[in-house]
């Protein structure tokens, strides 16, 4: 009767305890009383409740509280309680009690096991989940079912690629007990397999499934885009829509970044369809990725109008859009968009002001960085990594190094890539000193033991060049090799360059021959600098070479092919290149059309040079420059002077090398008087003329027997004048005979 007046008790003390905030020590109340030893299934049971009332609030006392009273009835061996007190110990952070509880079991049931399996894996205690699991192995009674499989199977999972082997064992049990094809294990085996870098695996467990949850489905796609097999993902999903699966929004999500990546605007509209059939449109982080897949397959407009619907537009959804703005060089879109959140009472993140700075870099916005700097510093955005390299970038690019060396200097957590930015904008401007604190940063950097990577040594490597030291370059190639660093791309083709500007054609080609990944940008590296050596010869048989590899030639490669078939004057080999570019449908790039008029300039043929101008789609300065120089060579000034005047009736301004072009035809065609008129046409179109217009100018004069003229020209020079402009002199009163001695001295 007692025993039962407490018991009544207890409950009144638990229901009391369920709907109010009493502490934990107010269920000390009912201790007291004498109770039996044993009391039975019923007292388990009310333990159980007093147990889970507050197990969602992890409180560790009130469970050490509970636990002591177990004990104190000689309830501590409990199978069913200590289940309970292990799971919950586990979730209040007490592993302590709860490994304390799981040794004292008499008895261990698969819950048991499977409990301190999870509630390891629960606090990242992987090596100790194996071993448990291991131990119920050894000694088990029961069957594993698919919890503690699955729990294993996620203690493996958090070991890396040391649980791979385990897994593997553990897959021929799997495929025995037909657990392989239930639903909760596929999924988890599956996720191990997508972590582990086995795609194939997993795909096999995947399709062995006979049902699959959305959770599966979710795995699946996700592994594959993290892995790169963003068609594959795209793919699932279309298999997913045919089994009539409703996608949630995360599978939405990343089939939506699978398109990004690809990218696949098609796919995109389709998903995008998709989440305004499903009632999605509300979920902004959502909308926000469609937003950026949007951007990334070039349709600004649509993520612009997506932009402007949203109802419920967040900071990511603003920087998103900024983003997009930026990356397709949309930067004055940008700039506004950036003035207009403030305009909303949004304050720019660090992910904003970083995409921002990036926006006045490339348009030499110098004073709306230095507002955007302003903001970071009162927004208490300095300290940040992003916004310093940006603003670093920002500086460096409006050539305000100084500001930039401050920004670089006051940042304390200085790392590789703020010292990148600070090495790359040295080297950019190219003049000695700039060069030297390229250098000189990165000195300080091997100072403080920061390592560089790879993109420091293409900027030491630029500046390197621009120096023409080989003893220097050599330097940074040998550091490259000591710390480590395979050649990418960009380095392998930096070395090659550099060792081409400073005459060593012989390590450009060691280099190039190294290089286990050659891509079409390494091939016209070398080709470049065999041609601007004049190794002509070589740059062609490297071109044979090319046509036997995977890489096609561009119309860079052509370029110089018929740079190298000029400097040989063969118009024979020109012209079949020629015919390859008409093939390509690569003539109409002004690049490609500059070499062809270069080429049969030196050719001989300026016949074909006005034929290939005639097919140019575009002519800019140069190709006219090409053209007319082409016709000064062969003493046809008065073509030349004609295209001179074609030239400004189209609206393109001559420049400096225009008119040596002009000048030298009017001299080789004795075209005095016209002559005289395009040096005085040069002064008003604001060109100061330089010694290569003064030598024309003598020479034309000389051949004239107009050596007073000539005479007076060269004292009206603003500069002392050079050897070649008295050479010209002098060949002119060569002419004159009785000239000569006066002249000469």
């Amino acid at each position: 009767m007692r025993s039962y007046r407490c018991w009544r008790k207890v409950q009144e003390t638990i229901r009391l305890y369920s709907s109010s905030s009493s502490s934990a020590s107010s269920l000390l109340e009912f201790v007291n009383a004498d109770f039996p030893s044993t009391i039975g299934i019923r007292g388990r049971r009310e333990f159980a409740r007093l147990l889970q009332l507050r197990a969602s609030d992890d409180l560790l006392h009130y469970q050490n509280v509970v636990h002591g009273q177990i004990i104190v009835w000689g309830l501590e061996l409990d199978t069913y309680l200590s289940n309970i007190l292990i799971n919950l110990y586990s979730r209040a952070g007490g592993m302590v009690y709860a490994r304390k509880v799981f040794e004292k079991m008499p008895e261990r049931n698969l819950v048991s096991w499977s409990t301190m399996v999870s509630a390891c894996n629960h606090h990242g205690i992987y090596e100790e989940s194996l071993v448990v699991f291991l131990e119920f192995w050894r000694t088990r009674k029961d069957s594993p079912n698919e919890y503690i499989l699955s729990s294993f199977i996620q203690a493996c999972s958090g070991l890396d690629g040391r649980g791979r082997w385990m897994v593997f064992q553990l897959q021929s049990f799997l495929v025995k007990s037909g657990f392989d094809r239930d639903v909760y294990v596929g999924t988890l085996l599956i996720d191990f397999y997508l972590k582990d870098g086995n795609i194939d695996y997993a795909r096999l467990v995947f399709d062995a499934l006979p049902e699959k949850s959305t959770v599966t489905w979710t795995t699946m796609i996700s592994g594959c885009v993290k892995m790169g097999r963003s068609y594959v993902s795209l793919q699932l999903f279309y298999q997913l829509m045919e089994d009539n699966v409703v996608p949630d929004g995360y599978i939405l999500s990343t089939v939506l970044s699978a398109c990004s990546i690809l990218p696949f605007l098609e796919g995109g509209k389709q998903i995008h369809a998709h989440i305004l059939r499903y009632g999605l449109e509300m979920d902004a982080s959502l909308m926000n990725v469609l937003i950026d897949s949007y951007v990334k397959c070039g349709r600004v407009i649509a993520a612009h109008k997506l932009f402007n619907g949203m109802p419920n537009k967040n900071i990511i959804s603003w920087t998103t859009l900024l983003s997009g703005y930026k990356q397709n060089a949309l930067h004055k879109e940008a700039m506004e968009l950036f003035t207009s959140m403030s305009k909303f009472g949004l304050k720019p993140d660090m992910y904003a002001c970083s995409s921002i700075l990036t926006s006045c870099a490339s348009l030499h916005a110098l004073g709306f960085g230095t507002q955007v700097h302003a903001y970071t510093i009162k927004a208490n955005l300095g300290n940040d990594s992003y916004v310093t390299n940006s603003l670093i970038d920002m500086y460096a690019k409006c050539d305000c190094l100084t500001d930039a060396r401050k920004v670089f200097d006051i940042f304390a957590a200085a790392d590789v890539v703020l010292f990148n930015a600070m090495i790359e904008g040295y080297s950019r401007l190219g003049t000695q000193w700039e060069l030297h604190e390229a250098l000189n940063i990165f000195r300080d950097m091997r100072f403080r033991l920061i390592r560089p990577s790879l993109l420091t040594f293409v900027s030491l490597l630029r500046a390197s060049a621009s120096l023409t030291s080989l003893g220097l370059s050599k330097q940074i190639h040998g550091l490259m090799f000591k710390y480590g660093l395979n050649l990418d791309i960009f380095a392998g083709s930096a070395l090659i360059d550099v060792y081409s500007n400073c005459y060593c054609l012989k390590d450009s080609r060691l280099v190039f021959d190294e290089m286990k990944v050659k891509d079409l940008v390494i091939w016209n590296s070398m080709f470049a600098g065999y041609v601007q050596q004049s190794e002509n010869e070589e740059a062609l048989n490297l071109f044979l070479e090319l046509q036997l590899s995977r890489e096609r030639p561009d119309e860079f490669t052509f370029a110089d092919m018929v740079t190298a078939a000029g400097n040989l004057a063969s118009v024979q080999l020109g012209q079949e290149f020629h015919c390859q570019l008409l093939k390509r449908g690569l003539e109409c790039n002004p690049y490609i059309t500059n070499a062809l008029l270069d080429m049969y300039a030196k050719c001989g043929s300026p016949e074909d040079a006005h034929k290939a101008f005639d097919s140019a789609a575009s002519r800019d300065v140069v190709c006219w420059n090409s053209v007319i120089s082409s016709y000064a060579n062969h003493g046809e000034g008065k073509k030349a002077l004609q295209m001179l005047e074609k030239m400004m009736s189209e609206g393109i301004e001559p420049n400096y090398i225009t008119f040596v072009g002009v000048l030298s035809a009017c001299s080789h065609a004795g075209l005095v008087e016209d002559g005289l008129k395009q040096f005085e046409l040069m002064l008003r179109f604001g060109i100061e003329p330089e010694t290569e217009h003064y030598v024309c100018m003598v020479s034309l004069l000389g051949r004239a027997g107009r050596l007073n003229k000539a005479k007076e020209l060269i004292e009206k020079m603003p500069t002392k004048p050079a050897a070649i402009v008295w050479r010209s002199l002098l060949s002119g009163c060569a002419k004159a005979g009785q000239w000569i001695v006066y002249y000469a001295f």
